[in-house]
């Protein structure tokens, strides 16, 4: 059965955005000419272990005017953008990606994602949107959660959980760039 994988950058602090909504900590990002090789071929791999990504409604509005041209993110904005693409918001009655494949709009997340996992196919990626997220964690169907934590705290900002979450880690990698990898099971 495939998973829905949660990945978050996040502060070492747990931050996941700032507080103007922002993610100006985030460093290493995978396509940068000086990002550690390693780093770049780890979330490179994770990037092939998926084939559809899911978005909250403010997500896909920060990134649907970005990512559908951004050509110098190479070869990861290239598979990022021939993702199967699902948009949760009950408001949008469609979400176009540029000249890809327009995502489908739902309105109920979970319900949504539960089909997504009886279907064949690639694991399932849920991007940044922290409320869609929380909501997920909620109705139970979140199975994992990648943290990229950046080697920056905040103080301030909106933390990944509000609520107590039981994690059981299946995987930490550290790099010359100070960026840790951390993947997570959920307990159910």
């Amino acid at each position: 059965m495939r998973k829905l994988i949660v990945q978050e950058w996040v502060t070492v602090d747990n931050i996941a955005a700032e507080e103007d909504g922002g993610l100006g900590f985030v460093s290493g990002e995978p396509f940068d000419e000086t990002t550690n090789r390693a780093f770049q071929a780890k979330v490179m791999g994770f990037v092939d272990r998926v084939d559809t990504l899911i978005l909250g409604a403010n997500t896909y509005a920060q990134s649907k005017d970005y990512w559908p041209y951004a050509e110098e993110q190479g070869e990861y904005g290239k598979k990022l953008n021939n993702l199967t693409k699902v948009v949760a918001s009950s408001k949008l009655d469609d979400a176009p990606w540029g000249d890809f494949p327009a995502a489908t709009v739902t309105r109920d997340a979970a319900a949504t994602v539960r089909e997504l996992k009886k279907q064949d196919g690639k694991d399932i990626w849920l991007w940044g949107s922290l409320t869609l997220v929380r909501s997920l964690l909620n109705a139970g169907v979140v199975d994992e959660i990648t943290l990229l934590v950046c080697p920056v705290s905040r103080g301030k900002g909106t933390r990944v959980f509000e609520d107590r979450q039981d994690l059981r880690l299946i995987e930490g990698t550290s790099f010359e760039n100070g960026m840790v990898i951390l993947r997570y099971e959920i307990r159910k």
